[in-house]
C-alpha cells in the first residue's frame, strides 16, 4: 500500500513539522499496515492519496492522519 499525504505550500509550518509528521505518521501506520509506504510532499492543495488499499482501509488512514494531525502537541514540541 502506498500512501501520500499533500500539504498545501502556501500553509506556513513551523521548523521541521514535515519530517516530524512524517515520522509520526509512520510509527502509527505501521502498527496496522506494516507494508504500507508514506510520502509526504508540498502541493498546490492539501490532500491524501491511498493506493492499494480498500475503502474501509483509506478511511482508516484518514482517520489515523487527522488524529496525529490533532495531536501534534504532543509529539512536535
Amino acid at each position: 500500500m502506498r500512501v501520500e499525504v499533500m500539504i498545501d505550500r502556501n500553509k506556513k509550518l513551523p521548523e521541521g513539522a514535515i519530517p516530524a509528521l512524517e515520522a509520526e505518521l509512520v510509527k502509527r501506520l505501521m502498527n496496522n499496515y506494516p507494508d504500507c509506504k508514506l510520502n509526504i510532499r508540498r502541493a498546490g492543495t492539501d490532500g491524501l492519496n491511498v493506493l492499494g488499499a480498500d475503502k474501509s482501509d483509506k478511511k482508516s488512514i484518514e482517520e489515523i492522519l487527522q488524529e496525529t494531525w490533532e495531536s501534534a502537541d504532543e509529539w512536535f514540541y
